[in-house]
């Protein structure tokens, strides 16, 4: 497969640093690798990324992209992302494809979770 024109990293602002990486470690198994006090990368297995010291954060509702995380069992990785410090913004909804919910991390950006129907 080209490489060319595909997403490769995604990066976000996180005020809670380690509260936000702690949040991505336990709820979603993601791995990480700091690069100073300020930055840590992480990879998911399929994509990687990067979270910056920054007192902003993304909202949908504000004009902000939506980052869509996929898990089978929607219900549990609700039940995860609150235990672990997220903040459900919108509670499990069906749509054309499928289920998802949205919610915010410890640094208050917002991204969402899907399963198929």
């Amino acid at each position: 497969m080209d490489p060319a024109n595909k997403i490769i990293y995604v990066e976000f602002h996180a005020s809670e640093l380690e509260k936000t990486k702690g949040f991505f470690e336990k709820v979603f198994g993601w791995t990480f690798t700091d690069y100073g006090p300020d930055y840590t990368a992480f990879t998911d297995g399929q994509i990687g990324g990067g979270f910056f010291r920054s007192d902003k954060h993304a909202l949908y509702s504000t004009g902000s992209g939506l980052v869509v995380i996929f898990h089978p069992r929607l219900e549990e990785t609700l039940k995860r992302v609150v235990e672990h410090g997220g903040k459900i913004t919108q509670e499990i909804f069906s749509y054309p494809g499928g289920r998802r919910f949205h919610f915010t991390e410890p640094s208050g950006n917002e991204l969402s979770v899907c399963s198929d129907p």
